[in-house]
């Protein structure tokens, strides 16, 4: 088991949620922790959180531009180091979200965002890992990109399939240069994401579902892992969802 003190950890999707809670989860393992958000709000909020969240280095970034992806990796790399662990988990549903009544540029933003934004981070982060002959890459997914869900909807469950495949490939393509990949396939997870639900879930529902702290322990365990070890895939869901 490695330790994770010093560790350069970016975290695209770092506002709320998954990503914040991962963002804790390391700082309190010691690594310099970079959030990235589109909302600039989000990341000042997180900066106020008790304890860690001064230790926050936090950028405004929409990882569907390119771009501001590219400004955002040489950003980091200046202010914090090389890029130890990369965390994907930026990601939008919408309401509408069936073949009848999905709107096709819903259906885009969806895609943008979930899948291609993932590329986006994914391509500008490997070379240098490549190179350095380094490097972890967490690929924050969902059930419903193993398994069409009719719950999670058309756009999303493709584009998640969609970002499943980016990190498969990556994993595939950047072992040779001891360069890891993981897909994290959660089930429900009590997150803002909730609140784009046709059907909002009761509280009682909310506090059955994986809380975005148990992602995130299990983000760190795969960080923490020797160098030798690779975990391609990880599925964790609430124990009222045990079939991805």
């Amino acid at each position: 088991m490695q330790t994770l003190t010093g560790k350069v950890v970016l975290i695209v999707g770092g506002g709320s949620g998954i990503g914040l809670s991962t963002g804790v989860a390391f700082a309190r393992e010691g690594a310099k922790v970079v959030l990235a958000a589109r909302t600039a709000s989000s990341l000042a909020d997180a900066k106020k959180l008790p304890g860690v969240g001064p230790s926050f280095l936090t950028k405004s970034c929409d990882a569907a531009d390119r771009a501001q992806v590219a400004d955002l990796v040489a950003w980091t790399t200046k202010e914090a180091g090389a890029i130890d662990v990369l965390v994907y988990c930026a990601g939008v549903n919408v309401p509408k979200r069936s073949f009848a009544d999905v709107s096709p540029a819903d259906f885009d933003h969806v895609m943008t965002i979930n899948a291609t934004g993932a590329f986006n981070c994914l391509h500008a982060v490997l070379p240098a890992m490549r190179a350095r002959k380094a490097g972890l890459i967490i690929n924050v997914v969902s059930v419903a990109g193993r398994r069409g869900l009719p719950l999670a909807g058309l756009p999303y469950s493709a584009a998640k399939f969609a970002q499943a495949a980016i990190g498969t490939f990556a994993n595939l393509e950047a072992h040779a240069d001891n360069v890891r990949v993981t897909n994290i396939y959660p089930g429900e997870v009590e997150t803002p994401i909730l609140e784009k639900r046709p059907v909002k879930p009761t509280a009682e529902h909310r506090a059955r579902m994986l809380q975005p702290e148990d992602v995130a322990d299990m983000a760190v365990a795969v960080a923490k892992l020797p160098a030798r070890a690779v975990v391609p895939e990880l599925v964790i869901t609430p124990l009222y969802q045990p079939q991805p």
